[in-house]
């Protein structure tokens, strides 16, 4: 089982199995909730995802053109996963939630999505797949 929290420890997920897809998304969406260039997502299935406090939601259309919804926690504003019309069935988690000290090694991106809005000063991630869009 994997599991993370938000920053102040009042929301927690987890899941099970192995993600579906690790991917580097550079969408506008992503660096807004970031704060950064992209961000870190394992796609998991959403059998098993499991949410413990009362995250906060935003629904918007993304840059795909398709409704997605983010789940944060009120008190910190940690982003901790996705969901929507994309991945139906399917929870985006932001990988940098995710508790244990090689998560992120173990999150290594297997695709970048939106890869032609990746800022220049940022090399493509050699072995991933390239993705103009969603």
């Amino acid at each position: 089982m994997t599991s993370g929290t938000c920053l102040c420890g009042n929301v927690s997920i987890s899941y099970s199995g192995d993600p579906a897809m690790k991917a580097l998304c550079h969408c506008t969406d992503c660096q807004k909730i970031s704060g950064s260039a992209y961000s870190v997502n394992n796609v998991v299935s959403g059998e098993g995802f499991k949410v413990t406090g009362n995250p906060k939601a935003y629904t918007k259309t993304a840059d795909s053109g398709k409704k997605i919804t983010s789940y944060f926690c009120g008190d910190c504003g940690s982003t901790l996963y996705r969901d929507g019309e994309n991945f139906p069935g399917m929870k985006i988690v932001k990988a940098g939630v995710l508790d244990g000290k090689d998560v992120l090694n173990e999150s290594k991106p297997n695709v970048e999505l939106f890869a032609p809005t990746r800022p220049k000063w940022v090399a493509a991630l050699d072995g991933a797949e390239q993705k103009n869009t969603m």
